[in-house]
């Protein structure tokens, strides 16, 4: 990659840029790809603490891969009678797609390294869920974006459709699902890298090893950005505007920068683990990602799904996600990071939310509790004949569930993630979890408007128009634009990288 430096103690000289993207993952790396293409002849850096990018919640270990579509995620309709949030979710991922598929055209991304056609299916058992979930088919059907999703309740169809889902089962239990054949395999640490390449390719600057401490406005209304190099030297950049793409950490970045537009805000560490199966035998007969109900009281991003992962070209299965506990915001971070968010104006948001979600803390408490056997129990009622020989449980992404101030309940846990803009629009930040990566192409749109008004006015909005074509009109489209939407950008993608091979 271009431009790449780990740069020590004898370069701490001021450097001016037009933008400053902190941190290396998914976010970031869809901000720069936009500007480098939108503005090419502006200067960008990044800054990474890690010796790599998508070290963190973007690495392909560290979730699930699944590209947030809607199509299988049951925790998006509590109410399957409404389908707002998952029609939602999958115009915004829509328009994901739309962009990636702009850049493939372009020569600036090869698909093949991070996206693969992959169905996406719900299975649930017993006769008030399966009630649920064709209630849930119902709803989404009539919706063009779910255009093609199939439903059955004969364990026969169950079976050609995922048959490790069915196979060692009596029988008497009832089982239905649900199967959208358009879903997709997402890696994300892959699509994070090819982005920050096109950043690169135009001359920006990716700086590894540079901890970020400090963000202060100066006289000039410009942003100083201070930190640490890994072998203790120092850094001090100016910029005009400012990304904070810092996962679990951006909370405590952005009250470095004093915004009082993120008071109130904050944060709680969440850890996962799945249960990770790379055996050809297994791998090579489930192709699908599979999600079914969460239990009673577990948080939105604990929905438990058997998923077909492709990572540097092998197939893998994963299983989980298993909650974990730890004060850490990063995975490679800091047990002090949970106490370093905490302020007289959240204090009594984090206690409100904690006491209007005391099943969640009950989940957590018997998820941490839990021995190894009970553990991979859950995994056989997907797969009933799961050997334990073959599967190892290991640790994924640390993340930050986002905590809202709200003046009717104090404090409310949010489910996704939210796009916090100050200085008038010259610093902005990214607070949240799931499902982030997959729609990390309408928020970067958010945040271009907010931020860059002037530029998105006189040239960028046409050239937006011309590469993601459904961005303004979403929310109305019909059959028949998204059916040439898709055939024009989301199919060509998969089958771009079925061409290349799994």
């Amino acid at each position: 990659m271009g431009n790449v430096s780990n740069t020590g103690p004898g370069s701490c000289e001021e450097r001016d840029a037009d933008v400053i993207l902190i941190g290396g993952g998914i976010m970031s790396a869809t901000l720069g790809s936009m500007l480098a293409v939108l503005q090419p002849d502006w200067r960008i850096i990044l800054l990474e603490r890690a010796t790599g990018l998508a070290t963190e919640s973007s690495g392909p270990w560290n979730n699930a891969g699944t590209g947030h579509s809607g199509f299988c995620e049951l925790n998006y309709m509590p109410d399957p009678a409404d389908g707002r949030k998952a029609w939602t979710i999958a115009q915004q991922f829509h328009l994901s797609r739309q962009w990636w598929a702009h850049l493939v055209r372009k020569g600036l991304l090869s698909p093949d390294t991070f996206v693969h056609a992959t169905p996406h299916m719900d299975v649930v058992f017993g006769r008030r869920d399966i009630a649920y979930l064709r209630k849930r088919f119902e709803t989404l059907r009539s919706d063009p974006l779910f255009d093609g999703m199939a439903y059955t309740e004969d364990p026969a169809t169950i079976s050609e459709w995922a048959p490790l889902m069915v196979e060692g089962r009596t029988g008497d239990e009832p089982m239905a699902a649900t199967r959208h054949l358009g879903g997709t395999d997402v890696d994300f640490g892959a699509l994070t890298e090819g982005l920050t390449r096109i950043v690169s390719d135009a001359g920006g600057q990716i700086l590894f090893e540079h901890e970020v401490r400090s963000l202060r406005r100066s006289p000039d209304d410009a942003w100083v950005v201070g930190g640490h190099t890994h072998d203790g030297g120092r850094f001090e950049l100016r910029g005009r505007r400012v990304f904070v793409g810092a996962g679990g950490m951006a909370l405590r970045l952005l009250q470095r920068a004093r915004l009082p537009e993120i008071r109130g805000y904050a944060v709680l560490p969440v850890g996962a683990a799945f249960y990770r199966c790379s055996a050809p035998e297994v791998v090579a007969r489930h192709d699908a990602k599979v999600y079914s109900q969460a239990e009673i009281g577990a948080p939105p991003m604990s929905v438990p799904h058997l998923d077909r992962r492709v990572i540097d070209g092998s197939g893998h299965l994963m299983f989980g996600p298993y909650a974990t506990f730890s004060t850490k915001l990063l995975r490679e971070g800091r047990l002090t990071d949970f106490f370093t968010t905490l302020t007289r104006y959240n204090l009594h948001v984090i206690a409100a939310a904690l006491i209007q979600n005391l099943s969640l803390v009950r989940y957590l408490l018997g998820e941490l509790a839990a021995r190894p056997r009970k553990k991979f129990a859950k995994l056989q009622r997907f797969y009933p004949q799961a050997d334990i020989s073959q599967w190892e449980l290991i640790p994924a992404g640390q993340r930050a569930q986002l905590v809202t101030p709200d003046h009717r309940r104090i404090g409310v846990l949010q489910q996704g993630t939210e796009l916090v803009v100050g200085g008038g629009g010259t610093i902005a930040g990214l607070l949240g979890a799931s499902p982030g990566a997959s729609t990390a192409v309408p928020i970067m749109l958010n945040l271009l408007q907010q931020c860059f008004p002037v530029q998105w006015q006189e040239s960028w909005r046409s050239l937006v128009r011309e590469a993601i074509p459904g961005y303004e009109t979403c929310t109305n489209w019909d059959s028949s634009t998204v059916n040439e939407s898709v055939a024009s950008t989301v199919h060509a993608l998969e089958l771009e990288s079925r061409n290349h091979g799994r």
